[in-house]
This record gives structure tokens, sequence and C-alpha cells, in this order.
């Protein structure tokens, strides 16, 4: 592992335990050149995921983006990053053993959405106006109306 401070790759493993979901590995090293401490993380990666963007475009997948714009839609939420890490680490793990290397970012929204309307509704709304792209309040209506199980997400602005 290369050295954040001094790039040198002679560095050393002090600590390792697993997290509380055991999903994750964290290793304290410390650089041998520099003495600089820090923090790697490791995990198991069952495949190479990219992904097909709306324009047809294929990125390699981020989980970190991910991480970012549920950050954004939990901002001032009162939820625990480790619920987050955990809802993260689950969509991951159903992308992953979904048993295709190529998933389309509309099958990643579905799932974001899947899970942030079983964790928070003001976060599901906030994503979902975004990953659907309101353009008028009757679609903030008509996605609250699906919390409150008074309607059925129409056709049209399903993935609009």
């Amino acid at each position: 592992m290369r050295c954040p401070s001094c790039n040198s790759l002679d560095t050393q493993v002090k600590d390792s335990r697993p997290t509380e979901d055991s999903s994750v590995i964290r290793r304290r090293r410390v650089c041998l050149a520099c003495n600089f401490r820090f923090t790697t993380f490791e995990r198991v990666q069952l495949r190479e995921l990219t992904v097909i963007k709306r324009n047809g475009r294929r990125v390699p997948f981020d989980r970190d983006k991910l991480v970012r714009s549920l950050q954004i839609s939990l901002r001032k939420r009162p939820v625990e990053s480790e619920r987050v890490e955990e809802m993260v680490s689950a969509i991951v793990r159903e992308l992953e053993s979904g048993g295709e290397a190529e998933i389309s970012s509309e099958t990643i929204g579905e799932a974001v959405m899947e899970h942030l309307r079983q964790l928070d509704d003001v976060a599901y709304v906030r994503f979902a106006s975004v990953y659907r792209n309101f353009r008028e309040a009757r679609d903030f209506k008509t996605v609250l109306g699906e919390l409150s199980g008074d309607d059925e997400p129409p056709a049209a602005l399903a993935r609009k």
C-alpha cells in the first residue's frame, strides 16, 4: 500500500480488525519511510461492475459516488452514518450478486430508491426528485402519494 504522505511503498500493517457487521476489514498502517500513520479498508468485491449511463456511455462503478449521492439525500436527516454504510453495502452486494458485469444506471437508481424508502421518507423524496427529474410540484405530489399508499407510480413519471 502506497503511503499517502510520501508515496513510499514500504508500509506495514499495525492493526487489523473487522467492522461491526464484519463486511469490511479496517487496517491501521504505518509508513516505514516517514512514520506516517493511516487507515485503509478492505472489502470483498465479487466482480468488477460497469455502469451503463442513460446516454449509453460505460463507466466503472464507483461506490464513493453512491455514498455521496446518499449523503446529499440524507443531509440534515436523523440517520446514523453506520446505517448509511450498511445500506450502501447492501446495495452493492445486490448489484454484484445480480450476475451481470454491466448494470444500467436505472437499476442502481431503483435499488437506491427501494432502500431509501425503507430508511427515510424525506431522503426518498429528495433522491426521487433528482433521479426522476421532477419538473413541477405535481411530481412531488405523486411521490408523496406513493409514500402514503394512495397511488401507484405512473409510468410516465417512472423514468423521465
